[in-house]
């Protein structure tokens, strides 16, 4: 009898119990014999076959082997092997444990302890089965955090009830019905029925009501639980906390209170010493859970050192609970004067406007209940004049002028001092009220512009292992560089060492599973990942490759990404696979970059070429085009003169490239439309169109480039690196793609980084796509555009006119958002690009401030600030005549304000108008 061959046909119908019983016959050598054919079967299996065979398979493998593999520490292998991570442990899990169950008892507890250590967050893999084991055997919990992290979301998973009591207590006891269907336990019905959840059970000891039974934890079940024993008085020292669903912990942990399982000032205890452990990434739903707790003004004072520490760093609404409870003591007499000048000094320095208005509010109230706190108040003040929003500023500077004639000698001369940084009208009001004579503080120094430098092109693969080990490394296909490597090491170690490279490969590609090439019987899906794995299919496995190539005659193509120049680095992997398939090969690869920039040196192009005419190889026509498109825009004579003596077809389409010049820069006109609605709700498309030079023999490849396209690409930081000689045209295919990522963490604006990098000129499609950067919902994905923009103000080459054209355009269209804009601008600001920043807004704010009339936009007082900023440092003036209207408005809205300080600032008219 052939013990594998019986259980591997049993696993591959999927027969769960034929598998249980054909294994659980096995004697000793039987199940030793499958064990030793398990592990490599699951590899080859999980790689080779279907999704569908393989979720088939999982179960009886799973079961398999923990009755064949001997030892706890196999097992526990076994169960956490990687080609298992999407086994359904839920459904199968009794099994396991009835298998395990014939083990011995400290057999199953280091089986146990095995599992505990193995488990990671967030995923936390077979946690179930590892607590079950826990629980049976009885071993001490582990202290690990992700077994505790699962033991909290078991916890939180259900709800926990306890007694019925208070005034629908008795209603409940005479609304008992008659049994449920299929059940002696009757429900309840009547009006109350929508106040509890679950089935009724008979009377609780010593008293008439009924208890929630059923789906529903009981209080006594859960606090029979070891784990919950174990646990329940550490939930808040969990470091994985934030790997629960924390707003069910909450409740959670106020039904424990409220039935008395956890003690109510143990827990308030727990809190805030969990928040002000975690300092700025306390977690805000604790915030809600200590105010659940609603501490008395006792328990409040018993914390009151804590609350003042929490104040500096914590969240916004950590800073926020912690306020209201020093204020709530202060107003009852009970907040010690140390505190108060502790929790004032702390909340100056915050830089979020609900918070400091909070304080002002606060400071304002408590120093008419003390006059001795005059001098703590004037000195938070002083430090709230720093704040660069006039409307702080202005209540701030309101507040000290009321109380100047009470300041002491050290408080005056803090808030002179503050006082010079302050606007020309809100200083000249400080210097009336505190003895005159305080002049504005210089402007501050420019920061100098770094040009970053270039990225740089990692070096080729030295090796057919190392080459091996880059395909198979899992996340390439995130890098350009490393797609390129992969295609010129394919192409030069084939011809150099093909032998050793056949046999690296031969691990990478067997057993053949033609999903692994995009081949899905009627369809073929084409990635950049698929199309690489492709070429070196065809060089490692020509039958197989061939056999993909005849199988395709008719089959219906879906490609990743409809854009041309994710097209072009298809093509040039897939055209790999004739010459592999047919045994000549391509010994070099002629548009493999030398820059990390994505150029080419021309020298290295002819010599490559040269090589190709020695080895008697036609050039690949997308390898031909790309190569061309990266040359730089102008060449030397000597290079021009060596191109001329080419004599393939290649040469002289590259030496005629050289003699012309290359291609033309295209101008290119920009467009927004407002596609249908849908639910009142609708969405922009971006739309480029590049004239198409007019000088025939464009190759076909490189005139498919003029075809715009819209959609999302993963890979749109490759793009500027296939056109590093015209930025412009290259920032025409981005405009199509950069809003469908607008509102994602998938990192493409990084793309606008990567382009700057480049040469050619800049017009409206680099300016549009930059906005579109600008305006992302992320801060960090806006980040990329603000290094953009650095590189751009650098090298001299910010667009100012037209991406002025181009924000207000989106923001008139509410295309983009002009808050999200302003904030790049003010970051390039601070880092030194203060006169780009400044031309930028000069051509902003005709467009986007209000008219007569006109309701302003949300972010034009931004805008102001940001001009204000930009112009102080860089010593700028301009004829500002938008803004000297709206400066000359009566009243003292923001917009207002920030109009007045910009015209103070910048204004260039003969007369400027502060009203």
């Amino acid at each position: 009898m052939d013990a594998w061959a019986d259980v591997r046909k049993l696993v591959r119908a999927g027969d769960v119990f034929g598998t249980i019983r054909m294994v659980t016959e096995l004697d000793a050598a039987g199940r030793k014999a499958v064990a030793a054919e398990l592990p490599a079967y699951v590899t080859g299996e999980a790689r080779a076959a279907g999704w569908e065979s393989w979720d088939r398979q999982m179960t009886p493998l799973v079961l398999a082997g923990v009755v064949c593999l001997g030892g706890p520490a196999a097992v526990a292998s076994w169960l956490f092997r990687r080609e298992f991570r999407w086994w359904r442990e839920a459904e199968a899990a009794e099994r396991v444990l009835e298998l395990l169950g014939g083990r011995p008892v400290a057999w199953r507890a280091d089986l146990a302890r095995r599992m505990c250590g193995r488990l990671r967050v967030p995923e936390l893999r077979r946690w179930g089965l590892a607590a079950r084991l826990v629980r049976e055997t009885g071993i001490e919990p582990p202290g690990d955090d992700a077994f505790m992290v699962g033991w909290l979301r078991e916890l939180c998973s259900e709800p926990i009830r306890g007694p019925i009591e208070g005034p629908i207590a008795g209603q409940v006891a005479g609304q008992v019905a008659g049994p449920i269907e299929g059940s002696s336990v009757g429900s309840v019905e009547g009006p109350i029925a929508g106040l509890i959840e679950g089935p009724v059970v008979g009377p609780i000891e010593g008293s008439t009501p009924g208890q929630v039974a059923g789906p529903i934890k009981q209080v006594g079940q859960v606090a029979d639980d070891p784990l919950f024993a174990a646990y329940v008085d550490r939930i808040f020292e969990i470091d994985a906390l934030a790997e629960t669903d924390l707003w069910q912990v909450v409740e959670t942990v106020v039904r424990l209170v409220d039935t008395g399982r956890l003690d109510r000032v143990a827990v308030l205890d727990a809190v805030v010493g969990r928040l002000l452990r975690d300092g700025p990434g306390a977690l805000v739903p604790l915030a809600g859970l200590h105010d659940r707790l609603d501490p008395d003004i006792d328990e409040a004072y018993a914390r009151a050192e804590d609350y003042a520490r929490l104040l500096p760093a914590g969240p916004v609404a950590v800073a926020d609970l912690a306020l209201a409870q020093l204020r709530r003591l202060e107003e009852a007499g009970r907040l010690e004067e140390e505190l108060f000048e502790e929790a004032m000094r702390a909340l100056a320095f915050r830089p979020e406007k609900k918070l400091l208005r909070a304080a002002m509010s606060w400071a304002g109230d408590a120093v008419l209940r003390d006059a001795g706190r005059t001098g703590t108040v004037l000195e938070a003040l002083a430090l709230i004049f720093a704040q660069d929003t006039l409307a702080l500023q202005d209540r701030a500077v309101r507040l000290a002028v009321k109380l100047a004639p009470r300041a002491g000698q050290a408080a005056r001369e803090a808030v002179r001092q503050a006082a010079t940084e302050l606007p020309d009208e809100l200083r000249e009001r400080v210097s009336a009220a505190f003895g005159g004579g305080i002049a504005a503080a210089e402007a501050p120094a420019a920061l100098p512009l770094i040009l970053p430098a270039v990225p740089a092109m990692p070096p080729p693969v030295a090796s057919p292992g190392e080459l091996v080990e880059v395909l198979t490394a899992g996340r390439w296909a995130q890098d350009v560089h490393t797609f390129e490597r992969l295609l010129a090491g394919l192409a030069e170690w084939s011809h150099r060492a093909p032998d050793e490279l056949r046999e690296a490969l031969r691990s990478w590609w067997y057993p053949f599973n033609p999903s692994w090439y995009g081949h899905y019987g009627s369809e073929i899906h084409e990635d950049l990942i698929q199309a690489v794995s492709r070429a070196f299919l065809a060089f490692a496995a020509p039958e197989h490759s061939i056999s993909l190539t005849l199988a395709a005659s008719g089959t219906r193509r879906r490609p990743a990404s409809p854009g041309p120049l994710d097209r072009l680095y298809l093509r040039r992997a897939l055209e790999l696979v004739t010459p592999f398939e047919e045994g000549t090969g391509y010994p070099v690869l002629l548009a493999t970059p030398t820059s990390g920039t994505g150029h080419l040196d021309p020298a290295t192009l002819l010599d490559r070429l040269e090589l190709l005419e020695t080895e008697g190889v036609r050039a690949l026509p997308a390898d031909l085009a790309q190569a061309l498109l990266r040359l730089p825009r102008t060449f030397s004579a000597p290079e021009v003169e060596r191109a001329g003596r080419l004599t393939s077809d290649a040469g002289r389409e590259c030496a005629a490239w050289m003699r012309s010049g290359g291609l033309a820069d295209p101008p290119v006109s920009m467009s927004v439309r407002r596609w249908g609605r849908y639910n009142q709700a609708g969405w922009h498309l971006l739309e480029a169109e590049p004239e198409i030079p007019a000088s025939d023999g464009l190759p076909e490849e490189i005139r498919a480039l003029f075809e715009m396209r819209s959609g999302h690409s993963y890979t749109l930081t490759w793009w500027p690196l296939a056109l590093p000689g015209h930025r412009e045209l290259a920032a025409a295919h981005l405009t199509g793609y950069l809003p469908s990522s607008m509102e994602s963490s998938d990192g493409q604006t990084r793309a606008l980084a990567v382009l700057t990098h480049g040469d050619g000129p800049l017009g409206l499609a680099t300016a549009y796509a930059l906005a579109c950067g600008m305006s992302h919902e992320k801060t960090a994905e806006r980040a990329a555009a603000t290094d953009a923009f650095l590189t751009l103000a650098a090298r001299g080459e910010v667009p100012a006119r037209e991406l002025g054209e181009a924000v207000t355009d989106l923001v008139t269209q509410e295309f983009i958002r002009l808050n999200r804009v302003v904030s790049v601008l003010d970051d390039a600001n601070q880092a030194g690009a203060h006169e780009a920043v400044w031309a930028v807004i000069t051509h902003l704010l005709p467009g986007l401030l209000p008219k007569e009339g006109e309701r302003p936009r949300a972010g034009a007082a931004d805008l102001l600030a940001a001009g204000a900023r930009a112009a102080r440092i860089a010593g700028a003036r301009a004829d500002l005549p938008e803004v000297a209207a709206l400066a000359a408005r009566k009243g003292s809205s923001r917009l207002v304000l920030e109009a007045r300080r910009l015209i103070g600032i910048a204004d260039a008219s003969p007369q400027k108008s502060t009203t």
